[in-house]
């Protein structure tokens, strides 16, 4: 199909004019339509095509090299050789956004010569085996044997320019309406050309307005939501979405009603050197303090710390968590940071216990805190080596932050009043002066709520109890007999009676009754004896500080789950348990008294479709992890483009001398399926009896207007079975059979004989 009389000259001026590049569009412009003034044509064969084809690929080629080169290029391309400096990986993301944009408004001019080419040729079309490698080969197959007739088909390439051109076009500097109105404007010229007689100008441009209202109205809309879409909360979306941890606070669902489920979907992936050597947990943040169902990092909030990475830079990546600790593991894991931050992804990394180094860990920063929390900014998707071991940890000795003393602690999670030793009296907790207050216990007070500490004063949030806990706690130190025990005696008890005596349980039902004693950990200790990790964990970590051992609150994931040479990890695998320290070796040491179970009833509430969802979870991540710079794609990529940009010269170049001899091919006109109907002689019949066909008009309503001439009214039965069996020659994959094939021939000639005996029959 062609295009309209300087329709792409019009298209040029506009996409010059929208781009910036007005004096280059309209130079094109004069170039492209001179061929209506000047006559002069040439007679280009495949070949010369196919050559001009191949040095616009070269051009796209160049033109992706300078772009990406001129916009930063140089930081992208230490990110492609795989340079982990902070920013380059944005750097490189940005200079990329940059390049695609640049070229896409190139676009024009790097297929300029192809339609320059068409445009004065003595023909009006390129063949399509020019951009077709599959149609190229097969014509070259048909070749080789001997002279046979070119059958290749082709097509005008105006309209797939025009659409370019509007397309390079839209990726313009100006925030006006300029480039809508004029889209608009073109297209109505090509619709104009093309539109069906069957309906008039009025109504046909009446509906072509309320198109373009519509379509005005949409993108002002859509202009609107995309300036008020940075306004929403993007981390209350993220909730919607997956897991997202706080380092500061783990609101966990003690009392919540109804069925706790998580989601399948697959988060880490781990793959460890040793196979024989798997950590049982990924830890992501541990909490000190318990208030109100939800575990608060407390002073570890505040301390968070910069981490360095190690010397020398020329392969940076490696961080040390722990100086001087010799690991004995290793875990490759990849990971996504799902939060946003600072104007970059920011999550918490799951690590294995002991966590001493990380290697190749292409983060823009990192932070840990005295809880044992690492908090990243880097790529959306990391992947790092993680080695780790058994002895010091991250984490902080207990009381770190807080003021440790063994009275200040019984007193508060017992019953005290604070008393001023000058005079002796008690004080409210709002009324604190300047001078030091000292606690005293006072069977008075017992009723009272748990006070206030004054200024200066703090306890050790390892061992803090809330007082509304402590009955329930205390009626389980008495069954299990554990006061005054020494804690390799306790530990074993208490994960006896948690394992024997509690089961684990997802749903949870409301609760009877309601008091100041009556919390979701009571009725879970003293009542259901049922519930989900984030019950035990709370309750072994209230429990054993009730009896003085430091305990803190853990959260991460259960690593169990194999895939191949190693695991994954799911949102239904997040976990928490315990870590109580070890006052001989001095070490936190991880402490589950969750049932085992837990892992089977949440492999058995999983969709029988989840394999679908894993796989489409693997594409997922190995797209990341090409997009996020962590696979060697890239650097193989980069190297192609050379050998690639070779081929190309050497085709244009060294190509024509390599032209085989043989007989030359006679040209044959262009050949589609059903051209030898018999039906197209029954077509010049009819319009020389004055029945032409109307431009775009279907053969089938042409004919029903046809047979409405009072003289061929009785062939109207037999034209419709040859225009049935046309149909079927001319559309149909599997054609004709040799017998339906031969009645298309017999009925054409029947009503061709027919006719030619009518009054004022003419030939064909």
């Amino acid at each position: 199909m062609k295009p309209p009389p300087l329709l792409l000259g019009a298209a040029l001026l506009f996409w010059g004019w929208q781009s910036g590049l007005f004096l280059v569009g309209a130079l094109l412009a004069v170039l492209l339509e001179g061929a209506r003034v000047f006559k002069v044509r040439w007679d280009f064969s495949d070949e010369d095509f196919n050559r001009i084809w191949t040095c616009c690929a070269l051009l796209l080629f160049g033109a992706l090299l300078y772009a990406f080169s001129t916009h930063d290029g140089i930081t992208g391309v230490n990110f492609l050789l795989g340079d982990r400096t902070p920013g380059n990986t944005q750097a490189a993301s940005t200079a990329g956004a940059r390049t695609i944009t640049s070229v896409i408004r190139w676009l024009p001019m790097i297929f300029y010569p192809f339609l320059l080419l068409q445009t004065y040729s003595t023909r009006e079309t390129v063949p399509v085996t020019t951009i077709s490698l599959i149609l190229q080969k097969r014509w070259k197959r048909k070749k080789r044997p001997g002279p046979v007739a070119d059958d290749s088909r082709g097509f005008n390439v105006g309209y797939p320019y025009f659409c370019t051109t509007l397309l390079a076009a839209s990726f313009h500097p100006a925030s006006n309406n300029t480039y809508f109105w004029g889209f608009c404007v073109l297209l109505t010229w090509v619709l104009w050309t093309h539109r069906s007689p069957r309906f008039g100008w009025a109504v046909w441009l009446g509906l072509l307005l309320v198109v373009a209202g519509g379509g005005y109205f949409g993108q002002h809309g859509l202009s609107q939501l995309r300036q008020y879409a940075p306004n929403l909360n993007a981390h209350w979306l993220a909730r919607f979405m997956r897991r997202h941890e706080n380092p500061n606070q783990s609101r966990t669902a003690l009392g919540t009603l109804g069925n706790i489920k998580n989601s399948g979907t697959i988060v880490i992936r781990v793959t460890p050197t040793d196979p024989n050597r798997v950590p049982p947990y990924l830890r992501e943040a541990s909490y000190r303090v318990y208030r109100r169902q939800t575990w608060l990092a407390g002073s570890s909030r505040d301390d968070f710390q910069q981490l360095y990475e190690d010397a020398p830079l020329d392969h940076p990546g490696n961080w040390t968590l722990v100086p001087g600790k010799e690991p004995g593991a290793t875990l490759k894991i990849a990971c996504y940071l799902e939060g946003y931050e600072q104007e970059s992804p920011v999550g918490l990394l799951p690590l294995p216990p002991g966590s001493a180094r990380l290697e190749k860990l292409s983060a823009f920063n990192l932070m840990r805190n005295s809880a044992g929390t690492v908090r990243a900014y880097g790529p959306r998707l990391v992947v790092f080596d993680a080695h780790y071991g058994p002895g010091r940890t991250m984490d902080s000795p207990p009381g770190t932050g807080t003021a440790e003393n063994a009275d200040t602690q019984r007193l508060l999670t017992e019953n005290a009043r604070w008393r001023r030793p000058d005079t002796g009296d008690a004080a409210a907790p709002r009324n604190w002066g300047a001078r030091r207050w000292t606690a005293e216990f006072d069977p008075a007070f017992a009723d009272q709520p748990q006070p206030v500490l004054p200024p200066g004063v703090r306890t050790n949030e390892d061992l803090e109890v809330p007082r509304v806990e402590q009955p329930a706690l205390d009626a389980i130190i008495a069954e299990l007999q554990l006061k005054d025990r020494r804690l390799s005696a306790v530990l074993p008890a208490v994960a006896q009676f948690f394992d024997t005596k509690f089961k684990y349980q997802t749903w949870q039902a409301p609760g009877r009754g309601a008091s100041d004693t009556n919390t979701p950990l009571a009725r879970f200790l003293l009542t259901t004896r049922a519930g989900h990790c984030e019950y035990f964990a709370t309750a072994t970590a209230l429990l054993l500080r009730r009896l003085g051992i430091p305990t803190r609150y853990a959260i991460g994931y259960a690593l169990h789950e194999k895939s191949g040479a190693g695991y994954v990890v799911r949102l239904s695998d997040a976990h928490a348990w315990t870590l109580v320290w070890d006052d001989t070796e001095k070490v936190w040491r991880d402490f589950d008294t969750t049932p085992a179970a837990w892992i089977d009833a949440e492999r058995r509430a999983r969709s029988p479709l989840q394999w679908l969802s894993d796989l489409w979870s693997r594409l997922g991540f190995e797209f990341s992890k090409i997009r996020y710079g962590q696979s060697s794609f890239q650097q193989y990529l980069i190297w192609l483009v050379v050998p690639a940009l070779v081929l190309l010269l050497y085709q244009i170049i060294f190509r024509r001398g390599r032209r085989r001899a043989g007989p030359a091919v006679a040209a044959a006109p262009p050949h589609w399926p059903g051209a030898d109907s018999e039906f197209y002689r029954l077509e010049r019949r009819l319009a020389g009896w004055g029945l032409p066909r109307r431009t775009a008009e279907p053969l089938q309503w042409w004919l029903r207007r046809a047979v409405r001439h009072p003289e061929l009214v009785t062939l109207q039965p037999s034209l419709e079975a040859v225009l049935r069996l046309h149909y079927r020659h001319r559309f149909d994959p599997q054609g004709l059979t040799a017998s339906e094939r031969a009645q298309l021939r017999r009925e054409a000639e029947r009503c061709l004989q027919r006719l030619s005996g009518l009054p004022g029959a003419a030939g064909d």
